[in-house]
């Protein structure tokens, strides 16, 4: 099944994708890269970096929306709350058949289990913060934020890619 080889896939990502440290400095860099990547491809996005409580790198391409602001918002209120990626709480919900509210007693207008924000691990720390992406399809926004990750920390993104879709 599909949801199934994407959250063993997603499980891998977030184990592998961890930094020895996290500083404003790493947090710039990761940023640049994912707004580099927009850039490269015409991408209208929102993104954002951010240590919980704290945001770091945040830019709005042309093209884009409060609502993109929101849904960043809304994604990485997830990823503080479960400190796992917005699409693997999207993808449980949907192998479960089950909302949001349903299954944890959380509102959409503040948690959106929508592909787009995972998480940033300290090795030493565990989960600290997120960085997000808003305004593609919502596995593309995921695979953004991994790409960028993987750039920044070194590893091979074509080793931690979802599967295509079929």
């Amino acid at each position: 099944m599909a949801i199934d080889l994407d959250l063993e896939m997603i499980a891998v990502q977030e184990r592998t994708l961890q930094f020895a440290r996290f500083d404003e400095d790493i947090a710039w860099r990761l940023g640049m890269r994912v707004r580099e990547l927009a850039l490269a491809r015409k991408l209208s996005i929102v993104f954002d970096v951010r240590r919980f409580g704290q945001p770091l790198f945040y830019t709005a391409f042309a093209g884009t929306s409060p609502d993109n602001v929101e849904w960043v918002r809304r994604k990485s209120n997830l990823v503080a709350r479960f400190h796992r990626s917005s699409l693997r709480i999207g993808l449980e919900l949907q192998k479960l058949n089950m909302t949001m509210l349903e299954k944890h007693g959380l509102e959409t207008a503040d948690f959106a289990p929508h592909g787009g924000s995972f998480p940033i691990t300290v090795s030493s720390a565990g989960v600290i913060g997120s960085v997000t992406v808003s305004g593609l399809p919502g596995r593309s926004d995921h695979e953004l934020a991994v790409e960028a990750l993987c750039a920044e920390i070194g590893h091979d993104y074509s080793s931690l890619a979802l599967p295509k879709p079929e």
